[in-house]
């Protein structure tokens, strides 16, 4: 039951995140993003908040310190939408996982032949 309430926690956490970011945040250097998943510890003090940076490396980096920057605003922010006893401590942390899926696309398509759409027969 309580593995159940952290992911209900952090899916209505990623869906007000994503919001916030895109009405409140004023910071310019929050750049092109997708908050793709939030983790939440077991105590319930710590959201680890997975973010989809997009564009140049430089890019992406002021895009993460600015998220950083602005993570006790938000979580002000959500705890006056929320409706929990305390909203946890928000980290911003890079998602590298659609990277990493389009480096293995990238290497399968290498390897395999004709991009594997033979027909079995």
């Amino acid at each position: 039951m309580p593995h159940r309430r952290r992911v209900r926690l952090g899916e209505q956490l990623r869906r007000e995140l994503s919001d916030a970011i895109r009405t409140r945040v004023r910071d310019p250097d929050v750049g092109p993003h997708v908050v793709t998943s939030v983790e939440v510890t077991e105590g319930l003090w710590l959201a680890r908040v997975f973010v989809e940076l997009h564009g140049p490396e430089q890019e992406r980096e002021r895009t993460l310190a600015a998220l950083r920057r602005a993570a006790p605003f938000l979580r002000s922010a959500l705890a006056a939408e929320l409706h929990v006893r305390r909203v946890p401590e928000l980290r911003f942390l890079r998602d590298g996982s659609a990277e990493a899926g389009r480096r293995i696309e990238a290497v399968l398509t290498d390897v395999l032949p004709d991009g594997g759409d033979e027909e079995e027969g």
